[in-house]
């Protein structure tokens, strides 16, 4: 029988965790509380005591996925090197790839039509605060002569998001990390100064 939660296994954070870890197997759809509480060893009502519905579940989950991958990109920032920083932009990726999952957001974007109106601003405010975060990243390289591309630095920034995420999708299907990593490469080598 399920148990209540105690402070060992209790509260958002572990609740988080592991809907978070489905979510980026399995997509948001692809997994429910029954599927949480009994990894937890709890009750579904436990979870709702938390999270009043799945929304508000997957809600906390985009923010505090944002706010970790914002860390990650205020971390980056102390780089002195422009190219250094989309380095570690895309590490980020490696990263969850090589964890045998996908980026959260990427995800949840697959889904994005069945999602809760306040999951799918969130989503979208995920792409555009990294898309900012880049073209600063690009303009700046760009200024300095550590970066060269063609264009705005908007439509780069589009270019490398959408890059990495495909990469990992295509990487994902064919079981092949070292495919995501190939294609990392070629596309921050485009940014190379001639």
């Amino acid at each position: 029988m399920a148990r209540e939660m105690t402070t060992e296994t209790s509260g958002a954070p572990r609740i988080l965790d592991v809907a978070e870890r489905l979510a980026q197997r399995r997509g948001f759809n692809g997994f429910s509380y029954a599927d949480i509480a009994s990894e937890l060893g709890v009750t579904k009502a436990s979870l709702h005591y938390h999270f009043a519905s799945k929304a508000d579940l997957g809600t906390a989950l985009i923010a505090r996925y944002a706010t970790r991958f914002g860390e990650a990109l205020d971390r980056a920032d102390e780089l002195e090197d422009e190219r250094a920083k989309l380095a570690a932009y895309a590490e980020l990726y490696a990263g969850v790839l090589r964890d045998d999952r996908m980026c959260l957001c990427g995800m949840l974007a697959a889904e994005y039509e069945t999602l809760p109106e306040a999951m799918q601003g969130a989503v979208a405010r995920f792409f555009e605060d990294n898309e900012r975060w880049l073209e600063r990243v690009l303009e700046a390289g760009r200024e300095q002569g550590t970066l060269a591309f063609a264009g705005p630095a908007r439509d780069a920034a589009l270019l490398l998001i959408s890059g990495l995420e495909g990469a990992m999708l295509v990487s994902r299907s064919l079981g092949d990390p070292s495919r995501f990593d190939a294609a990392a490469r070629a596309l921050l080598a485009r940014f190379d100064p001639a």
